[in-house]
């Protein structure tokens, strides 16, 4: 009887080991998938691509990668120019050797285009970019706030247009050059004169026949 009293005892203790470990596992099973579930959800929304976009030009290709994250309204405006066909068939009007090429804004008779309205700096203090060689920048006149269409690719370091102070609050960058530096370097060493009061007009139009998203 003692015996019989032991056995059931074990039994029972068995048990009750056995059903706190399945419902242990479970437990933890259920905690490591919400694990994953969250990280998961994180890399969605904090490793998203940039875009790439291409500027064919009658001089090749030229591939540039931007900067979505940090230099949000000024990746913006240059997409809605991009979408809407506004750059096909205007030029690079502006080429100085040893500092940049500026296109965007003029067909090759010298007509301006009409473009959006001017968009707010995002300084490369803010972004934390900075016009190196092969990166891509908003032209702007003296105002800070004035940046439309006109973009211009960096041919050499030029830091000077980095953000220094108040007054002198820099270009922003947006993008940078990830294939057909080349052709950028090939539209640098244009010959150029002056066409309707526009210093470093390229003498042979270099064109840019369209932009387009990857």
């Amino acid at each position: 009887m003692k015996t019989t009293k032991i056995i059931i005892y074990v039994l029972c203790v068995i048990l009750v080991l056995a059903i706190i470990f399945a419902i242990f596992k479970i437990t933890t099973s259920k905690d490591i998938e919400g694990t994953n579930m969250d990280e998961n959800k994180s890399l969605d929304v904090n490793e998203s691509e940039n875009t790439f976009v291409t500027i064919r030009t009658n001089k090749g290709d030229i591939e540039v990668e931007l900067f979505d994250k940090n230099a949000p309204v000024t990746v913006f405006n240059f997409l809605e120019y991009v979408k809407v066909g506004f750059y096909d068939e205007t030029i690079f009007h502006r080429v100085i050797k040893d500092f940049m090429i500026q296109g965007g804004g003029f067909f090759s008779d010298g007509t301006k285009k009409d473009n959006f309205d001017p968009i707010l700096l995002e300084t490369t203090q803010a972004t934390g970019l900075s016009n190196k060689k092969g990166t891509i920048a908003m032209a702007r006149t003296p105002d800070p706030n004035s940046a439309t269409s006109q973009f211009f690719i960096n041919t050499v370091d030029n830091d000077f247009l980095d953000f220094k102070d108040s007054k002198n609050p820099g270009y922003a960058v947006f993008g940078k050059v990830v294939s057909g530096m080349d052709v950028v370097m090939q539209i640098e060493n244009a010959e150029t004169t002056s066409k309707d009061g526009h210093q470093d007009w390229p003498v042979e139009d270099i064109i840019i026949e369209d932009v387009f998203i990857h």
